[in-house]
C-alpha cells in the first residue's frame, strides 16, 4: 500500500506568489495524482478567489504585514501573528502535510514555521533577486530554498540554495512558432514594428501616463502599440483605440500570442514577468515600480541590465522616454544584443527542477521514516 501523500502549500498576496505555487502544485499533481493538496493563504486576499479557480482547497489566516510608516494598523499585528500561528497549527494538525512549500506572501510565514517546528520537510522559493523578510526570516529554519538569481547567498545559506528559475507558463516555450498567429490574433501590419506595454493585471498608472503622454509621437513613428492598461484604467485610456496602430486592453489573456506578435516590450520588473521576458527574448525596457517593498524590482531589473539583457528606464528619468526608445527601435545591432542576452538567462524548466528538489526531500523524509 502507498503511503498518502499529504502537500501543503503556501504563497499569496499578488499574483507573483500565488501563481508559482499553483505552477509547483499542478506539476505535483501530475506527478502523484493521488496526492492530497491544500493551500493556505490570508484571509481577505487574492489567494482566495485564485487558488479555487484553479481548483484547489485554501484556508485563510488573519494575517498581514507590519506597515513601513507608522501606522495604527501595527496595534493588531502581534494578535494577528498569534491567531495565524494557532491556526496554522490546527491547519497542519489536521492535515498531517508530506511536505510543506512557502512561495512568499504573509500566510506563508506562521505556516512554515509550525511545520518546520514539528520536523516537517519545508522548501520556500523565492521568485527575486532580493528576498522579502518573510523568507529571509524562513530561510533560517527551511531545509531547501530554490532561487531564480545568482548571489543570493548574501542572504541565505549557501547549501541550502537551489537555482532553479521562477516557474512560467509553459505555452511560452513554443512562442517561436506563434509569430503569425500573434499578428493576426491581434490584426496587426505585419510590416510595422509592434511595442507591446505591460503594467500589470491591475495596471501601473506611472507607465500608463508614460504612454499617454507619448502615444501620439509613437505612432508618428510608425510604431503600432497592443497596450495593456491593466482593468483599473482601461475606462480612461481606451479612448486612444481610436489612433491608428493602437490598442488598449484592460487585460490580455492570450499571452503567448501577445509576446510573439510583440517586437519591443516596456514591462514592469515583477519576478514572475522577467523569468517570462528572457524565455520571450524580445528586447525589453523595464519601468520597475518603486513603490515595492524594499525595491525589489528596481533590484529585479538591474540584475538583467547588468547582464546587458535589458534596459532600465526607472520612473524619475521618464522624460529620457523618447530618446531611450528611439535608441532602441533603430539600432538592430542593440536589439540583438539585448535578445541574446535575455534568452541566456531563460530557465524554462524551472517548475521540473523545483519539484524535483521536493521529491528529493520527501524521499529523504520518507527513507528516515521506515
Amino acid at each position: 500500500m502507498k503511503p498518502l501523500i499529504n502537500i501543503l502549500l503556501s504563497g499569496g498576496g499578488t499574483g507573483g506568489h500565488i501563481y508559482p505555487a499553483i505552477a509547483i502544485a499542478d506539476e505535483l499533481k501530475r506527478r502523484y495524482p493521488d496526492a492530497n493538496f491544500l493551500f493556505v493563504g490570508a484571509k481577505d486576499r487574492m489567494e482566495m478567489e485564485k487558488v479555487p479557480q484553479n481548483g484547489y482547497e485554501i484556508k485563510g489566516l488573519w494575517i498581514s504585514g507590519i506597515q513601513r510608516s507608522l501606522s495604527l494598523k501595527n496595534l493588531s499585528f502581534p494578535f494577528k501573528l498569534i491567531s495565524s500561528l494557532w491556526n496554522a497549527r490546527k491547519i497542519i494538525k489536521k492535515f498531517k502535510p508530506s511536505i510543506v512549500i512557502g512561495t512568499g506572501g504573509f500566510a506563508s510565514g506562521p505556516t512554515l514555521f509550525v511545520a518546520e517546528s514539528k520536523g516537517i520537510p519545508t522548501l520556500i522559493q523565492e521568485q527575486n533577486s532580493y528576498p522579502g523578510i518573510t523568507n529571509k526570516l524562513l530561510s533560517k529554519k527551511v531545509d531547501k530554498i530554490c532561487v531564480a538569481y545568482d548571489h543570493l547567498d548574501r542572504f541565505f545559506e549557501k547549501n541550502k540554495i537551489v537555482k532553479t528559475g521562477n516557474p512560467v507558463r509553459q505555452d511560452l516555450i513554443s512562442k517561436e512558432s506563434k509569430r503569425k498567429e500573434g499578428i493576426a490574433e491581434f490584426k496587426l501590419n505585419p510590416d510595422k514594428k509592434t511595442l507591446l506595454v505591460l503594467g500589470g493585471s491591475l495596471g501601473a498608472r506611472a507607465i500608463n501616463q508614460l504612454i499617454e503622454t507619448n502615444i501620439e509621437w509613437l505612432v508618428k513613428r510608425n510604431i503600432q502599440v497592443i497596450w495593456q492598461t491593466g482593468k483599473l484604467y482601461f475606462d480612461d485610456y481606451k479612448k486612444y483605440d481610436s489612433l491608428n496602430g493602437v490598442q488598449t486592453h484592460a487585460f490580455l489573456n492570450k499571452m503567448n500570442l501577445t509576446y510573439a506578435a510583440a517586437d519591443f516590450i516596456i514591462s514592469r520588473a515583477g519576478a514572475g514577468s522577467i523569468s517570462e521576458l528572457c524565455i520571450v527574448g524580445k528586447p525589453t525596457i523595464f519601468i520597475p515600480s518603486p513603490n515595492v517593498s524594499e525595491d525589489h524590482q528596481t533590484k529585479n531589473a538591474l540584475a538583467i541590465v547588468e547582464k546587458e539583457g535589458a534596459i532600465l528606464l526607472e520612473e524619475k528619468n521618464v522624460s529620457s522616454f523618447k530618446k531611450v526608445v528611439e535608441e532602441l527601435i533603430t539600432d538592430e545591432a542593440k536589439q540583438k544584443k539585448l535578445s541574446d542576452n535575455l534568452k541566456k538567462m531563460a530557465l524554462p524548466n524551472a517548475t521540473v527542477t523545483i519539484v524535483d528538489e521536493i521529491e528529493k526531500l520527501m524521499n529523504i523524509m520518507s527513507s528516515q521514516s521506515r
